[in-house]
C-alpha cells in the first residue's frame, strides 16, 4: 500500500505544478492581450481620425464656422442696407444735396435758382394770385433779383458766364403750371416753392463748406438766410392748408 500511494502522490504533485505553470503563462498571455487590446485601440483611434473630415474631430469647429459665416453674411447684409439707405438719402429731393463739383456750377446753378423762382412768381401775378401766394410772388421777384444782381458781380469776377433762364426741370413744368387757375394754381405754386427752396438751402449750406472762394463764402452766408425766410413761408402757407 504505501509503495502505490507515493506513485499516485508523486503524480498528483506534478500535475498540481502543471497547472500552475500554465495558469502562468495564460495570465501572461492575458496581459500581453490586454496590452495588445490598448495598442489595438489606440493604434485604431489614430486610424478613425485619419480617416475622418477635417474639422470632424472636433464637432464644435462646425458650430463656430458655420456662425462666423453667417456673423460675416450678416455683415455684409448690413453693410449693403447701408448703402441703399445711403443711396435714398441722396435722391431725397428735400435731403440733403452734394456740393457741386466747383464754384462756377454752383454759380450757375444758382443763376438757375433765382430765374425759377423769378419766372414762376411772375406768372402767378399774371393769374392774379391772392393772399400769401401773391406776397409770396412779389417777395420772390424782389429778393431773387436782387442775389442775382450780387452774383453776377461775382461771376464776373471769375469769368463765369451766367444762365438767364429756368433749368431744364421748371421749363418742362411751366406748360403743366400755365394749364391751372384760381386756388389749384395757388396750391401748386406755393407748394413748388417749399420744394425749390428747400432744395436751394440745402444746395447753398453743401457748398459754403466746400468752396475757398471769400467771394462765394460771403454770399452764400447772406443768401441763404433769406432763402430759408422764403422756405418758412411755403412751410406756413402748407400747414395752415392742413
Amino acid at each position: 500500500m504505501k509503495r502505490s500511494f507515493i506513485p499516485l502522490l508523486a503524480t498528483g504533485l506534478l500535475a498540481l505544478a502543471s497547472c500552475g505553470d500554465a495558469n502562468k503563462s495564460t495570465s501572461a498571455e492575458g496581459g500581453n492581450a490586454s496590452d495588445n487590446t490598448m495598442t489595438s485601440s489606440a493604434t485604431g483611434g489614430d486610424t478613425v481620425s485619419a480617416n475622418m473630415p477635417a474639422g470632424s474631430e472636433n464637432p464644435e469647429n462646425q458650430p463656430q464656422n458655420a456662425g462666423t459665416a453667417q456673423s460675416n453674411t450678416g455683415n455684409g447684409a448690413m453693410r449693403g442696407t447701408d448703402g441703399a439707405m445711403g443711396g435714398m438719402a441722396k435722391g431725397d429731393p428735400n435731403g440733403p444735396t452734394a456740393p457741386h463739383k466747383d464754384d462756377a456750377e454752383f454759380m450757375k446753378s444758382a443763376a438757375h435758382s433765382d430765374q425759377n423762382e423769378i419766372q414762376q412768381s411772375k406768372m402767378a401775378l399774371q393769374k392774379g394770385v391772392t393772399g400769401m401766394a401773391k406776397e409770396m410772388a412779389n417777395k420772390m421777384i424782389a429778393d431773387h433779383t436782387k442775389s442775382t444782381t450780387e452774383l453776377k458781380a461775382i461771376a464776373a469776377k471769375k469769368g463765369v458766364k451766367l444762365p438767364t433762364d429756368m433749368d431744364a426741370e421748371h421749363k418742362a413744368l411751366a406748360p403743366t403750371m400755365q394749364k391751372l387757375s384760381g386756388k389749384e394754381f395757388e396750391q401748386r405754386y406755393m407748394a413748388q416753392m417749399l420744394t425749390d427752396h428747400q432744395k436751394t438751402a440745402n444746395t447753398m449750406r453743401a457748398h459754403e463748406t466746400m468752396t475757398q472762394d471769400a467771394d462765394l463764402k460771403a454770399f452764400i452766408g447772406k443768401t441763404v438766410p433769406v432763402v430759408e425766410q422764403h422756405l418758412g413761408m411755403a412751410q406756413q402757407n402748407g400747414n395752415m392748408k392742413m
